[in-house]
This record gives C-alpha cells, structure tokens and sequence, in this order.
C-alpha cells in the first residue's frame, strides 16, 4: 500500500469537508497533488482508533510543508443549524504552527480555498488580506487553482501544465470503476489510501506507456 513517512517537503496536508457532496473536489485535489509530484496527507490517511484525532492531525501539519484548507462548509448544517468549525480550527493550527514553531516549520506554505473568494468575509474576518481561492464547487476548477498554487509556492518545474492533469484525471475517474471491481472494492466506498495508491499507480503506469 503507501509508503510510511512521506518527505516534510513533498507532503500537502489536506483540511477539507469529507461528504459526498464534496468528495468529487476531494477526489480531483488529491490526484492534482499526486499528478504535480507531491505527497497528499489526509487524517483520513490513518484509522487507528488508539491514535486522538487531534494528535494525529497536527503530527501531519507539523509534517507537511504545504497544507489546503477548504473552508467552503463554514456554514449552518442542514440538520443540527450548527456551523462546522473542523477546517476554520485546523487552518489556525497550521498557521499558528508556521508562526510559533521552530525551524522547518518556518518553511510552511498554506492555500486557503472556499466556494467563493469573498465569502468567508463574513464569517472569519480575521485573515483578511490573505488571498483566498475559489473552487466555485467544480473539480475542475479546484485542479487549476491547485496546480497553479504548488507550481508558483514550489518553484517546481516537473509540475505538468493544467490541461494535461485534468485530462488524466478524467482518464483515471472513468477507468477507477473498472479497477475497483478487479480489486473487488466498491466505487462508492472507497477509502482514502486505496484512492491514493490507485492514483499513483495509475499515474507511474501512464507514464510510462
């Protein structure tokens, strides 16, 4: 499966909302990031239950160079008129990390995304003057702000262009069905580590051929 302790400066830690009305943009960023050559880092990426959840996101903060925060469901639930304050608390501790943390951290790099650049106006004030990102819900759309965000804050030049991954990852989406049933998993349940190592195998595959 994944390989165990990822580079500080290959790793992208991943804070965004994990529903299904989502999951299609989580999908895209996590093949973004593989595709531009980066490892991306999730809680998600570890379900022992003897592991505190907090603990075990700020091990992968500390551990990442480059962290996405999608802040695009800071908004009341359907079902409890509650806010969801998950992604909002992990961007302070990754920012807080980065400004009160000891060496490499003073290296971290942050993308801040939401549904629409202007909205968190109204509900996290306090990072105005930071530039914030749409992904106007589109999977597309989150492919290119990505990819351009990990070419200009990395410098990479092996980053390929943004036509090209969004040409591969509808590739892959379309053979994943196909893949899941030869591994005899389901499509619609699949864990984050089987999409991860699908991805890269894929990718190591396709570039190859």
């Amino acid at each position: 499966m994944r390989r165990s302790g990822p580079a500080f400066s290959d790793s992208v830690f991943i804070n965004c909302p994990f529903d299904k009305q989502y999951w299609p943009i989580f999908e895209a960023i996590v093949f973004c990031i593989i595709d531009c050559g980066f490892t991306p880092r999730s809680a998600l990426e570890d379900a022992d239950s003897g592991t505190i959840r907090l603990n075990k996101i700020l091990n992968i903060i500390k551990g990442s160079q480059y962290s996405l925060h999608d802040l695009s469901r800071v908004e009341l639930g359907q079902d409890s008129f509650l806010p969801r304050f998950n992604m909002a608390f992990e961007l302070g501790l990754d920012l807080g990390c980065r400004t009160f943390g000891q060496g490499r951290v003073k290296r971290k790099r942050c993308l801040i995304l939401d549904a629409d650049s202007h909205r968190y106006r109204m509900s996290l004030s306090d990072i105005s003057g930071q530039d914030i990102h749409s992904h106007q819900n589109s999977p597309d759309a989150a492919i290119t702000v990505v990819r351009k965000w990990l070419r200009t804050t990395s410098r990479r030049k092996t980053i390929p262009g943004g036509k090209l991954i969004k040409a591969r990852f509808t590739a892959f989406s379309q053979q994943l069905p196909r893949l899941c049933d030869q591994y005899g998993l389901d499509r619609l349940d699949l864990q984050f580590v089987e999409y991860v190592t699908f991805a890269e195998t894929w990718l190591k595959l396709e570039s190859t051929s």
